[in-house]
């Protein structure tokens, strides 16, 4: 069963905390509560997107820069 990590507020979805270091994790990496697993940005304010609970990245189903509206799925887990 699949669980998806979900956007909390609308704004652009980045995959790495700067354009210059690595993305904060690829599909097929484990994540666990807390972990940051991408970052939303508002008007230059930027929000950390955390997992809720313990899986397996299956697939981002938004790209770094999207444009994505709240409750939309970001990331699902395995």
């Amino acid at each position: 069963m699949s669980k998806a990590i979900i956007a909390p507020l609308p704004g652009v979805f980045y995959r790495r905390p700067a354009p210059d270091q690595p993305e904060f994790f690829q599909e097929g990496d484990q994540v666990n509560p807390g972990d940051i697993v991408g970052l939303i940005e508002i008007m230059k304010t930027f929000y950390e997107l955390k997992a809720e609970e313990t899986g397996v990245i299956d697939k981002f189903t938004a790209n770094n820069e999207d444009i994505v509206d709240a409750g939309q799925e970001i990331v699902l887990l395995k």
